[in-house]
């Protein structure tokens, strides 16, 4: 693989960067990007605040870089609001907003409550809407700003066990279709991110409730590292790109884009054999 063209560079030098979601998995690998290459980080996120502090905090490479964390759950406005506001008060509007807040649940879907998918729905997806619409403002009064969401391959596949998850992650995409398009005029950039699997502690949380036949066609697709996953994020961000997709999503995407029946045929059978496998077990 080529060596990133901003390896010997510091593109984020004297920018402040808000990422939720970043004490752990794939936010905080892509917040210890951003340190690396000379930006501030505010990170936001429910837990491991202490551990992500400590790590960030090592590797800044510049005096006047500074890690800050905020613990709160991102989709309480009420809150976070506050919180977000005395930020910028004391330090800056920042230059970007990453939001990597989310989680999965599979499992079959006559298994699944009403509760469960407004619970997904709620994190997923108001978990990263609500820390934009706290920016957003801050951003057009400034006359620019990124902003990136976080999707997933379900994003504009289906899989099955995935019944709560999938929605959450088209509504993600939807919506950032629609910014992307309103917000242009007005410099104000959007990125969507499609990672596959990523060894996260999501991804193991997740593995907990799989139904034995998602856990098979799992073992069957790619597993990136999150800092994989990082690398090609901030790439994509730096490139200006509206679409991020790391590794085999960029495949998926093709093969769905321009041979949808192919790939739903291809997807059917790989079902198909895993139930059979399960049969003889």
């Amino acid at each position: 693989m080529a060596k990133p063209k901003w390896i010997e560079q510091q593109p984020f030098a004297h920018k402040v960067v808000m990422i939720t979601g970043g004490s752990q998995g794939m936010g905080l690998a892509v917040a210890k990007d951003v340190v690396r290459l000379g930006g501030s980080v505010c990170v936001i996120a429910i837990d491991a605040l202490d551990q992500a502090q400590n790590e960030l905090q090592a590797l800044c490479v510049n005096k006047n870089q500074f890690v800050e964390t905020l613990l709160c759950d991102t989709t309480q406005q009420d809150k976070l609001e506050p919180l977000v506001e005395s930020f910028i008060a004391r330090r800056a509007v920042p230059e970007y907003l990453f939001n990597f807040v989310g989680y999965a649940y599979p499992q079959y879907v006559e298994k699944l409550t009403v509760d469960d998918c407004k619970r997904n729905m709620e994190v997923n997806y108001f978990g990263q809407l609500v820390p934009t619409l706290i920016c957003l403002p801050h951003f057009l009064t400034r006359k620019r700003g990124t902003i990136a969401f976080t999707s997933s391959v379900c994003g504009f596949l289906g899989i099955m066990g995935y019944a709560t998850y999938a929605p959450t992650k088209h509504a993600l995409t939807g919506l950032a279709e629609v910014m992307r398009n309103e917000l242009k005029p007005r410099s104000i950039e959007i990125a969507i991110l499609f990672p596959p699997d990523t060894r996260t502690p999501g991804f193991h949380q997740e593995n907990e409730t799989k139904p034995p036949e998602c856990a098979l066609l799992s073992e069957k697709a790619e597993l990136l590292e999150p800092e994989a996953v990082a690398e090609s994020f901030i790439q994509g961000i730096l490139d200006h790109r509206f679409q991020i997709l790391p590794g085999k999503a960029r495949l998926y995407w093709r093969v769905f884009r321009f041979f949808p029946g192919l790939l739903r045929r291809l997807m059917d059978s790989e079902y198909a054999k895993a139930r059979k496998k399960l049969a003889k077990i």
